[in-house]
């Protein structure tokens, strides 16, 4: 099987793309190309325009030592208990599952992948009930507390 995704791999990323950073790269590469510049010379000038517009910007938002630090909402612990259960119950649905089972899912890596994305729902969705008992237990045995979150870190 031959594969040649880097086209399209190329025209998903343009596409995902900000349209306004997409116009202006766009237009950066329409000027080097109708001037007969140095192309690593104005790279360099280009980077070095780039790197003081950001200075700029961090003098004017505030920020001391770099961009400001966007503090990220960690999970209850429950739920990373009951993520863990669920991975543990895909392992198991998936080892229980046909390994001949081509009529099923499919020949080859597609027909893993299928297997696989089925093991991993039916693992979710047991967990999501009462589960096992893996994810009661282990919040049992770590009871969050107060410095929970600083043992979590060393």
């Amino acid at each position: 099987m031959i594969v040649t995704a880097t086209p399209d791999l190329v025209l998903d990323v343009l596409e995902a793309a900000d349209p306004v950073a997409q116009r202006a790269a766009t237009a950066k590469l329409d000027a080097l190309k109708s001037s007969d510049a140095d192309f690593a010379a104005t790279m360099e000038a280009t980077a070095s325009s780039d790197q003081a517009a950001a200075k700029t910007a961090e003098a004017q938002s505030g920020a001391v030592n770099g961009a400001p630090v966007q503090a990220v909402k960690a999970p209850a612990s429950g739920e990373v208990y009951r993520k863990f259960e669920a991975f543990i119950l895909q392992t198991f649905v998936e080892t229980m599952l046909p390994k001949e089972s081509e009529e099923v899912f499919g020949k080859g890596t597609a027909g893993g992948v299928w297997k696989s994305m089925l093991a991993e729902q039916l693992g979710n969705q047991l967990a999501k009930g009462n589960g096992v008992g893996i994810a009661r237990q282990l919040a049992a045995a770590h009871p969050a507390g107060p410095d929970a979150a600083g043992k979590a870190g060393s």
